[in-house]
């Protein structure tokens, strides 16, 4: 992902982030006015040497300046150590999807206790949860690809290094036990560790990708808060549980108190999104 794309979805992001917007003008169309506005004595020579020389470690700096986030952190460290990402983990849809989660949670006075992320992915939604100070005594990221787990760790790692407030886990999440569940993380050096959590709030905005859904809601217990998200975006092959409308996904997934119930249009599809006590 280049600076150009990292700059556009940051201001995605944080679109009243003024200083954002005059920092990717600054640098996409080198903007004179934008340059003037977000010149500072602290910042000027790693501004100078970031637009007009398109010089990568004059990013850094500056980034961490004007998008306060552990995200510049996240991507510096994978630029140093030429770790490789899917840049559709930064996608503006997937910004915007998990932007929404954020956006809904914060008009409800919810303690999510421990989180259950369910195909978490690189658990950047976890990030966004944690940065947006909710109530949480954890997450605990899932994914069956194990190339997942040390990406998520890296996007996370201050919730990591705070007495693993924050641990990611190889797993196929039809094989969790959504009451209380067993199962093994690695410590930084590479050896194993059995963890035993029990989920407050189970999250998966990855609906659309699960093979047998009924069977794997039905694992989940009553009481639980759950927040959930599908699509109606049918042309992916990998896309075997899409629904047609919010009311579909509705009937897919029962809950006895629905705290929020609506639908986002993307440029290609809708993303439908449900929040309630299972």
């Amino acid at each position: 992902m280049n600076i150009a794309i990292l700059l556009d979805r940051f201001e995605t992001l944080y679109p009243n982030n003024t200083a954002l917007s005059d920092l990717r003008r600054a640098y996409i169309d080198k903007d004179v006015s934008s340059i003037v506005r977000i010149i500072d004595n602290n910042n000027k020579e790693n501004l100078l040497r970031f637009v007009m020389d398109d010089h990568i470690w004059g990013a850094w700096p500056v980034l961490d300046q004007y998008a306060e986030t552990q995200f510049v952190k996240a991507f510096k460290d994978f630029y140093v150590n030429d770790i490789e990402i899917v840049d559709d983990c930064f996608a503006r849809g997937q910004l915007l999807s998990k932007s929404w989660i954020i956006q809904e949670l914060s008009k409800l006075d919810l303690n999510l206790g421990t989180i259950f992320l369910c195909a978490g992915w690189y658990g950047t939604l976890a990030t966004m949860l944690f940065e947006n100070d909710f109530k949480i005594d954890k997450i605990r990221s899932f994914d069956i690809d194990k190339t997942c787990w040390k990406i998520a760790e890296i996007f996370n790692k201050p919730w990591v290094m705070e007495d693993w407030k924050f641990k990611s886990s190889t797993q196929d999440i039809n094989e969790i036990n959504y009451d209380t569940h067993v199962y093994h993380v690695k410590r930084s050096n590479g050896t194993d560790c059995e963890l035993t959590d029990s989920p407050d709030t189970v999250i998966n905005t990855s609906c659309e990708h699960i093979d047998n859904f009924d069977q794997w809601y039905e694992k989940i217990p009553t009481g639980k808060i759950v927040i959930l998200q599908t699509n109606n975006y049918f042309d992916l092959p990998e896309h075997v549980n899409c629904s047609k409308s919010l009311d579909d996904f509705a009937k897919q997934t029962p809950m006895s108190e629905v705290l929020y119930s609506g639908e986002l249009f993307l440029e290609k599809y809708s993303r439908f999104m449900r929040i309630g006590i299972k």
